[in-house]
């Protein structure tokens, strides 16, 4: 799989893994970056199937198979421990690892994750399915705004958002992998390992979130042993662009309470 190192390079730095959401592509974190680079050598990688990192992904393609692909990588690179951060989709895979493998990890950061299935955002999956298969990539990428921020923000911020849409549009992935990716995260379901995961977790979560309901976050820290939440009043379901700075700070301060 494709992926970068940055920030720190010195021996004693501790290593960052970053996992974006649906998308899969490192680009989603480059808002993060520098911050982040502060204080930990920085992993970001493309999902397989998806940006730099091409596959065809195989007929029920699982979070599972996300998880393994990137314990393979982190074997690449001779990381035997790191923490970790995932957005959405990215943060499934980190519940996965955590489940699996839970030596590797040092801890998770969820961003707007879940652990289940709810009826809310397989409304919404079951919507950007339809413009995939019947309205085509297009009306895909100019919807898929509309789930990720609060609406005042699209308003503000046409033109980057036309920018976005058109680098999305010249490196949509197949529709194929986009749908087994979809599938995977729409059956994902760990709740019966939850308890079993003691790894120190921060869970963040946005009340105004259009795709995924705050409360699964909530639910999660209820059922992790060792979990934080912080809830956001505002940013949607990626606030870490939308509005940085608090969602900076809540990182952050999780991290310095682990004393790094």
């Amino acid at each position: 799989m494709h992926h970068s190192i940055q920030g720190r390079q010195d021996p004693s730095a501790p290593t960052l893994l970053l996992s974006s959401g649906l998308g899969g592509s490192a680009g989603f974190w480059a808002g993060d970056l520098a911050l982040l680079g502060e204080h930990f050598r920085v992993v970001t990688y493309d999902h397989a199937g998806t940006g730099r990192s091409p596959a065809q992904l195989p007929e029920g393609y699982r979070i599972a198979h996300m998880a393994e692909e990137l314990l393979a990588l982190l074997d690449e690179l001779d990381i035997e421990q790191c923490h970790f951060m995932g957005h959405a989709l990215g943060g499934l895979v980190g519940l996965e690892l955590a489940a699996m493998c839970p030596e590797r990890l040092c801890s998770l950061v969820l961003i707007n994750a879940w652990s289940s299935p709810n009826p809310h955002s397989a409304r919404c999956f079951a919507v950007r399915k339809n413009l995939l298969r019947h309205c085509g990539a297009q009306a895909y990428v100019q919807a898929q705004a509309l789930f990720l921020y609060p609406a005042d923000w699209i308003a503000s911020n046409g033109a980057r958002l036309a920018e976005d849409e058109a680098h999305a549009l010249a490196h949509f992935p197949s529709h194929d992998n986009l749908l087994r990716r979809i599938n995977a995260l729409e059956t994902f379901d760990i709740e019966s390992r939850l308890q079993g995961i003691h790894t120190p977790t921060l869970l963040i979560a946005n009340r105004d979130d259009m795709l995924v309901p705050w409360q699964r976050s909530r639910h999660l820290a209820d059922q992790l042993p060792n979990a934080t939440l912080v809830v956001l009043e505002y940013g949607g379901h990626a606030s870490s662009v939308s509005d940085p700075q608090p969602f900076h700070h809540a990182v952050l301060d999780y991290f310095q309470g682990l004393s790094l």
